[in-house]
């Protein structure tokens, strides 16, 4: 160890930091908890997405996300009718989220670990966008990688 420096932390600071920030996705489609799973596809399809946030119910709730691969799951796979189930029977609640000044490297590695495809950006209980594995790595690592 140099002055309490680890070889890690002397890596880091020859590294150029990209956040979160950097590489999250700022348009996102809502929807409430109790709508149907039948509106949820409709408006996957009206904005040409496969995921969609679950609106809060109020200040002390937590975001949820609902994905095409739940449906696909929980719905599809069990053969329900799509207009009799409500999105909160297939949501995950609470969504795992994630600073935005968080480095892409933690933020890879908690994806990674927790095998997320989708994780949200909050700050102060607000909710600034989501990031994907796709965005970590085509938009956060290519940059670092043409730097060098």
């Amino acid at each position: 160890m140099l002055l309490g420096l680890t070889l890690e932390m002397l890596l880091m600071t020859n590294i150029r930091r990209i956040c979160v920030k950097d590489v999250m996705k700022t348009g996102y489609g809502t929807i409430d908890g109790g709508a149907t799973i039948k509106a949820a596809l409709d408006e996957m399809n009206r904005l040409q997405t496969t995921v969609l946030v679950v609106n809060k119910r109020n200040e002390n709730d937590e975001y949820g996300l609902i994905l095409v691969s739940d449906i696909a799951e929980q719905v599809l796979a069990k053969d329900r009718a799509p207009s009799r189930v409500n999105v909160y029977e297939v949501m995950t609640k609470p969504a795992i989220s994630v600073d935005p000044d968080m480095d892409i490297r933690y933020c890879a590695r908690l994806m990674s670990s927790l095998k997320l495809t989708r994780i949200l950006v909050v700050k102060d209980k607000a909710l600034l966008g989501r990031v994907s594995p796709r965005a970590l790595v085509l938009d956060g690592l290519a940059v670092i990688e043409s730097d060098d």
